[in-house]
């Protein structure tokens, strides 16, 4: 008959269970009224330190921490509290893990029991598994010292501790301090994790043969069930064009592998570095080609922080199982503001008037200077970019008509032309607002300008490539166009280190900008959150709710449950497939979505806590499958 050796696990609690050192938030509490709150606390933190690193004896180091302390029995309240905010992600997330193995896992640490046990019990650690030392107070309440007679208080204490309880089966240790270390130096516990996610000790790094950047990636390691199947530090993800700061953290935040670059990539250099990557984040300067998808096989989600995805070969993400998330509306309001400012600007002449008066000239005069009251708008484009500005340009007193292949409701007062010739013929402003499809290129050639009237204001704030720019150059020189504002080129810089160059330079009635179109801190922070919480949230859930390619669904959330994905060929019979394997496995399933595209079909199924591994196998091996994965 085979036995299954139970595992005991042991977790420090200061700076592993929770984020931060216990004594140090006491220390802020008992002295939050007092001057001399910065130098206690930084005294305080240098005594832990020297502990943790073996440098001070741990009494030695208690009895120093403690008198600076000056704390009462009545701190303890506050600081329980303000504690459980600072519980360590990875055990958040993993909750359900030390409720259903509670006889089997134990908190040792130097610290003391009248902080830990209120803590732990809410994830079901029983009292009698926490091994801490233990405040004296005195009969005012002042904490005045610890139980000297714990074996938690001496040099080894943990070792020692840990050697008395004789316990049966694997033990293992997890913690971020020499101290820990020292159990498994001491042979009283088989394997030690120097675990990283709040504090990396350099003593313990170098003596430590396992590294763990999380819980999840301990439990990973020794194959029990965990919040999440793979380990969120393994999740490599790589933000290319300086992505805002606020999608950094929220991917850190989630334990993800995070690397960062300023500027964006050649194609070559992108299929180096996405081989490992499961998660991209770029812009618009960035092109993710087939080619690139061909070196990508961790790849699972793209995020393009901006409003196109046209620089992303979409069809070839969708055959490989690649969702893919924008932010189509985030940034609305920061063009439109920007495309007002410039119409304003070239049809007062300011930019022409600023420059003369840098150079000594003074020149006040209404001459060609005109209001936008009256003046008639023609956008071509009526997404959301162009239905905004038209709103806006009407409530400023202009007449707006618009051009769309697709049929779009007119808002307000706005006309629609029947041709982008009728609408060329007619606007004082012609503003551009389109997508980048290949199909759109050169909409905007020497033809095009002949439909304009002479003296228009000319704008494009989408896509370079839409405007035949010799063309564009030839109708400032004669004189057709008044002035122009362009924020977007057929090619871009790579980074702010590369010079731009165009014959567009020098101009005095042209507005040269950066393609910032939608570069606000406002709508940098709203694209930064929207595009990677959608992406976090289909790691997480499955749910694909705003991707651009897969089929949209949006998920419950699933509790005690494995949820199983698959995409697959929109091929008729997979589904059916899906849950015969279930149910020869003996799996029930607790719900299932289902939702298709042209394309590819994606389902979505909740089962019972038992499953058979061998179930992946089987999946992986249906006919016209593209991707599954169990998220849990």
């Amino acid at each position: 008959m085979t036995t299954t050796t139970t595992k005991k696990l042991i977790f420090d609690f200061d700076s592993t269970f929770i984020q931060v050192e216990a004594l140090d938030v006491l220390c802020e509490i008992a002295h939050k009224n007092s001057n001399d709150l910065s130098s206690a606390l930084s005294e305080i933190q240098r005594i832990t330190n020297l502990g943790m690193e073996g440098k001070l004896s741990l009494k030695e180091s208690l009895y120093q921490r403690l008198h600076l302390l000056n704390a009462h029995r009545d701190d303890l309240e506050e600081l329980i509290k303000q504690l459980k905010s600072k519980i360590s992600g990875s055990v958040v997330r993993n909750a359900n893990f030390f409720k259903q193995h509670a006889d089997d896992t134990y908190i040792i640490s130097n610290g003391f029991k009248e902080i830990i046990v209120p803590i732990v019990q809410e994830f079901g650690i029983k009292p009698e598994n926490v091994l801490a030392n233990s405040f004296v107070f005195d009969h005012e309440g002042k904490i005045i010292g610890f139980d000297e007679s714990e074996e938690l208080c001496e040099n080894h204490g943990k070792a020692l501790k840990i050697k008395s309880l004789n316990l049966d089966g694997e033990v293992i240790m997890i913690g971020d301090g020499y101290t820990d270390y020292e159990t498994l130096q001491h042979g009283v516990v088989s394997k030690f994790y120097a675990f990283t996610e709040n504090v990396k000790r350099q003593v313990v790094l170098d003596l430590a043969d396992r590294v763990a950047p999380s819980l999840d990636e301990i439990l990973y390691d020794l194959s029990f069930k965990a919040s999440v199947s793979y380990p969120k530090n393994r999740i490599n993800v790589l933000l290319l064009e300086n992505i805002h700061p606020d999608a950094v953290a929220n991917f850190e935040r989630e334990g993800y592998n995070v690397t960062t670059l300023k500027g964006s990539l050649s194609e070559d250099e992108l299929c180096e570095k996405i081989k490992d990557v499961s998660i991209l984040g770029i812009r618009s300067k960035t092109t993710v080609t087939a080619k690139v998808l061909e070196n990508a096989a961790k790849l699972h989600a793209i995020g393009t922080f901006c409003i196109g995805t046209n620089q992303v070969d979409l069809n070839t993400c969708s055959q490989k199982g690649i969702a893919v998330f924008n932010a189509p509306y985030s940034n609305t309001r920061s063009v439109v503001e920007l495309a007002l400012g410039e119409m304003i600007m070239l049809m007062r002449s300011t930019f022409e008037k600023s420059n003369k008066m840098h150079k000594g000239i003074w020149d006040k005069s209404a001459n060609g200077s005109v209001e936008l009251r009256g003046k008639k708008l023609g956008l071509v484009g009526y997404g959301s970019i162009g239905s905004q500005l038209s709103v806006i340009a009407e409530a400023l007193g202009m007449q707006v008509y618009f051009y769309d292949v697709v049929d779009k409701l007119a808002l307000g007062n706005a006309k629609k032309c029947a041709s982008l010739k009728e609408l060329l013929s007619v606007a004082d402003v012609v503003s551009l607002h389109v997508d980048g499809r290949e199909s759109n290129g050169n909409i905007i050639d020497a033809e095009a300008f002949k439909s304009m009237k002479d003296g228009v204001i000319f704008l494009n704030l989408s896509r370079g490539h839409i405007v035949d720019l010799n063309a564009l150059i030839e109708n400032l020189d004669n004189g057709k166009i008044k002035g122009a504002a362009v924020d977007v080129f057929p090619y871009e810089p790579k980074n702010n280190d590369e010079p731009f160059v165009s014959e567009l330079c020098g101009r005095d009635n042209v507005i040269l900008t950066p393609h910032i179109g939608g570069s606000t801190e406002e709508a940098q922070h709203d694209i930064g959150n929207y595009v990677s919480n959608k992406i976090i949230q289909y790691i997480n859930t499955g749910t694909t709710y705003g991707s651009v390619n897969l089929p949209e669904i949006q998920l419950p959330e699933f509790k005690n449950a494995h949820r199983v994905m698959h995409i697959h060929e929109n091929v008729k019979g997979i589904l059916a497939q899906i849950n015969t394997i279930l149910s020869n496995a003996n799996c029930n399933i607790l719900g299932q979505y289902l939702k298709t595209n042209e394309q590819i079909g994606y389902v979505i199924t909740d089962i019972d806590s038992f499953y058979d591994p061998s179930l992946e196998k089987q999946l992986k091996e249906i006919p016209n499958t593209i991707r599954y994965r169990i998220l849990y």
